[in-house]
C-alpha cells in the first residue's frame, strides 16, 4: 500500500507508493536553478524518510544494500529544495542545490550530455556567488562597488550597443553585444534583489 509523507514544497501530504517496485522507487535529481538533470537513484521508505528529516538526499544503494547519503564521502551533498511525485505515485523528482559535482567522476551530471543548455541560469548562480564571496579581481564586485545607478547605466549602454550591432554590424557583433547586455542585466537584477525566476513568472502570467 502507499504511504503518506509531507513533501518539501507542499503543505498537503503526497502519496508515495513503494509497493510497485518491491519497496524501491526511482528518484530523478534535478538542479533547482539550472534545471539540469544530475542523476537517477533509488529510495526505499527509510531513505525517503531520512531525506525529508535531514533535507539532504539519501538513497538506498542496491549494490551496498544500505542507505547512502549522496556526498557522505566527497562532501558534495544534495540539499533538497523541493520534491514532486509523478502521476502514478511511484517516481520522485527532487530539485536540489548541489554542493559540488554530482557524478563520482567529478562531472556536474552523471549523464554525458552536452554542456549545460541552461547556462544562463548557471550564470545567474555565478553572479550570486560573486556577491556572496566578493574578490578584488571580480568584475561583478567592481560593478557592485559602483552602485545601483552605475549598474543601471551600464545596462543602458549595453542596450544601445546591442541595437547598433543589430542594425549596422555583423551577426557576431550582435551576439557579443547581446551577451554583454544579458550579463549586465543579471547583475542589475541581483542588485535589486530579483532573479530570473521572478521575470519568468511575470512573463508566464502575461501569457495567460
Amino acid at each position: 500500500m502507499g504511504l503518506w509523507y509531507d513533501s518539501f514544497n507542499n503543505k498537503k501530504k503526497m502519496k508515495v507508493d513503494f509497493a510497485k517496485g518491491d519497496g524501491l522507487i526511482p528518484v530523478v535529481i534535478q538542479d533547482n536553478q539550472t534545471l539540469e538533470v544530475l542523476m537517477l537513484g533509488y529510495m526505499n521508505e527509510e531513505a525517503w524518510t531520512k531525506t525529508q528529516q535531514e533535507g539532504r538526499v539519501t538513497f538506498y544503494s542496491r549494490s551496498k544494500n544500505r542507505l547512502w547519503t549522496k556526498g557522505e564521502e566527497s562532501g558534495n551533498f544534495l540539499e533538497v529544495v523541493s520534491s514532486h511525485i509523478d502521476c502514478d505515485q511511484d517516481t520522485l523528482l527532487i530539485k536540489v542545490k548541489p554542493a559540488g559535482p554530482t557524478c563520482h567522476t567529478g562531472a556536474r551530471s552523471c549523464f554525458k550530455t552536452e554542456y549545460n543548455h541552461n547556462f544562463l541560469l548557471q550564470l545567474e548562480r555565478i553572479v550570486q556567488q560573486r556577491y556572496d564571496m566578493p574578490t578584488e579581481e571580480s568584475y561583478v564586485n567592481k560593478l557592485r562597488q559602483r552602485g545601483l545607478n552605475k549598474i543601471a547605466q551600464k545596462v543602458g549602454e549595453e542596450a544601445v550597443e546591442t541595437v547598433i550591432a543589430a542594425l549596422a554590424e555583423t551577426e557576431h557583433d550582435f551576439i557579443n553585444e547581446s551577451s554583454d547586455l544579458f550579463f549586465h542585466l543579471l547583475v542589475l537584477l541581483r542588485e535589486k534583489g530579483l532573479d530570473l525566476q521572478t521575470i519568468a513568472k511575470n512573463l508566464e502570467s502575461r501569457h495567460q
